[in-house]
This record gives structure tokens, sequence and C-alpha cells, in this order.
């Protein structure tokens, strides 16, 4: 797998959990203490977040980091 391909398969991942959870991009952002722009870039895979994002995200879905990868 690609690096690039990595980042496109999380951030699909990261807004199929959104959506399950019936949150909008907006409204996740939010819980996240991320700023909305950039968790859309997260989301289509244009950008190779940190530990510590991927940290937020996971708290704000209320899953363990694990099942976001």
């Amino acid at each position: 797998m690609m690096p690039g391909d990595a980042l496109v398969a999380f951030g699909k991942k990261v807004r199929s959990m959104r959506k399950e959870k019936g949150l909008s991009q907006e409204a996740f952002a939010a819980l996240a203490g991320i700023d909305r722009s950039y968790m859309g870039h997260i989301e289509r895979g244009e950008k190779n977040i940190t530990l510590t994002k991927i940290y937020q995200i996971s708290d704000a879905l209320k899953v363990d980091i694990r099942s976001l990868f």
C-alpha cells in the first residue's frame, strides 16, 4: 500500500464512523477540536495527520484508536 492510499483509507474510515454516529462534519470537527476544513482534508486523505490528531478523532468517536485502522 502506498502512503497516499493509507491516508485515503484512513479518511474513508473516519468519514464512515462519523456518519454512523449521525454527526455532521462540522459537529464532529468541533467535538474533536479540529478545524472543520482540516477535517475535510483528513476525510479526503489529503493530510498526513499527527498521532495527536488521530487520538482526538478516536476520542470524539468514542472508539479505540485501533478501530480507525
